[in-house]
């Protein structure tokens, strides 16, 4: 029987298994899935895990748990070695293996694109995972309870100042929704003044929001403004080191929370150690079909979709071009990707891909948003419910959209829960301090605990 290997577990490689679980017969291939994570993130909902309109499990789904039929390994591919069909795993565990397959699907994804600033890599979080969600959420909740404990001041100041770095959407729609949840939680911290807040998005770029048009682009940032934020275009960070951050334009302040999403870069496993065809710029080499290879050349028992592929952008209008990295059209690849294997596998010929852009909406907080397709956008709480109906539809799974619908409702009566769970990332702090000397609390709750 074949081995289907797929190397990644984000939308393209969860939806190519998921599909080919539906569509094998019995006995005619078996799949492998490699990931270092247990799940697939559904990263359009990271914005509102971040301001906490969505519990951080909800925008995962757990792979075992829907891909029954498929063999999960915890592990990262670290190399893939085509012409004898095999690759190279580093388990979470133990030392490094080496895997056969048939067939192999690269669909690794993309990594944060990273410059060498300093200060960056101490003080910068990303926004590809639900961990980092999280963090940025608990990091802000945190702030505001230390702020509230102190007199105005530098020190006070710098608690409430935070600063995302790239202004396409997921920076946007992150700075959007944290900026309404700092915003609403100046009502449980009368302390604290509205004037103190300080949020800077900051773009290299003279505009934000690629994706749409110029207006639509300008709108959002004079809606941003007018809630406080300061967007800071044609501007770099020079220097971040211990949260002080230097501007390209001269400006300089402090920071205690920097989000780093400055676009992605190429996977560097498919850069760098495989024998499959890449472009200049890094990117698996990819037909229209998903099969790898040129126009005039395949790669037999090769297929690659999603934020690691240059995939060709039938739907284009512009000679050569590319299909964007995003969820659209990693979803769709994922699905179709399936499908074409299962027809070369059954002698049939593979589809192309061509997709056209239902059009580019997104969140800037509670009951904001924008949505453009073509010339057509609509602005504000209109935009804000297309946002979440379109993505509570494209979230796999009826599990999933019962979760987060219910937790939707639940916080259109309760409002978001401001509890900071900062703590969980550091379990043993509290079983240790219980240990320190000095502390007739900790001693009487020992002594009763020995009663007991």
């Amino acid at each position: 029987m074949r081995t289907i290997l797929v190397v990644g577990g984000g939308y393209a490689g969860f939806y190519t298994a998921w599909r080919l679980e539906k569509k094998l017969r019995r006995g005619e291939a078996q799949i492998v899935l490699v990931d270092p994570r247990p799940y697939m993130t559904y990263q359009p909902f990271l914005p509102e895990v971040v301001a906490g309109s969505i519990e951080a499990r909800h925008a995962a789904v757990s792979l075992r748990r829907h891909l029954k039929k498929t063999r999960i390994l915890a592990g990262t591919v670290t190399a893939i070695c085509h012409r004898h069909k095999t690759v190279t795993v580093r388990p979470s565990l133990g030392p490094d293996v080496e895997l056969g397959y048939d067939i192999i699907v690269v669909t690794a994804g993309a990594v944060t694109r990273k410059l060498a600033i300093p200060g960056v890599a101490e003080q910068a979080i990303g926004m590809k995972h639900v961990e980092e969600a999280v963090a940025i959420r608990d990091r802000l909740l945190t702030a505001f309870d230390q702020a509230a404990a102190l007199e105005p001041g530098p020190l006070r100041k710098r608690l409430l100042t935070t600063t995302f770095v790239g202004g396409g959407f997921s920076g946007v729609e992150g700075f959007g929704e944290l900026l309404s949840l700092a915003t609403s939680l100046l009502k449980s911290y009368p302390q604290l003044d509205a004037r103190e807040l300080q949020f800077h998005l900051i773009e290299a770029q003279g505009r934000i929001l690629p994706e749409v048009t110029d207006e639509p682009g300008e709108w959002v940032v004079r809606s941003l403004e007018k809630r406080g934020a300061h967007v800071h275009l044609n501007s770099q960070v020079l220097s971040a080191t211990d949260g002080h951050v230097v501007l390209s334009t001269g400006e300089e302040y402090d920071t205690e929370l920097m989000v780093w999403t400055a676009g992605n870069a190429a996977n560097p496993m498919v850069r760098s150690h495989t024998d499959l065809p890449i472009d200049k710029r890094g990117l698996l080499s990819v037909r229209a079909d998903l099969r790898v290879g040129t126009k005039d050349e395949v790669i037999p028992d090769a297929w690659g979709a999603g934020d690691d592929a240059a995939v060709p952008d039938l739907a284009s209008e512009i000679p050569g071009a590319l299909t964007v990295p995003n969820a659209q059209h990693a979803v769709r690849q994922g699905k179709l990707l399936a499908k074409n294997i299962i027809a070369v596998l059954r002698g049939r010929e593979p589809k192309n891909y061509v997709h056209h852009s239902l059009g580019s909406v997104a969140t800037l907080g509670l009951y904001r948003g924008i949505f453009q397709y073509r010339r057509l956008v609509i602005k504000g709480l209109p935009a804000w419910l297309m946002h979440r109906g379109y993505h509570v539809l494209a979230v796999p799974t009826w599990e999933r959209k019962i979760r987060v619908l219910s937790i939707w409702i639940t916080g259109f009566f309760f409002g978001r829960d401001i509890v900071s769970l900062a703590s969980v990332q550091h379990p043993r702090d509290a079983f240790l301090a219980e240990d320190l000397p000095g502390k007739p609390a900790d001693r009487s709750t020992a002594k009763t605990a020995q009663a007991g």
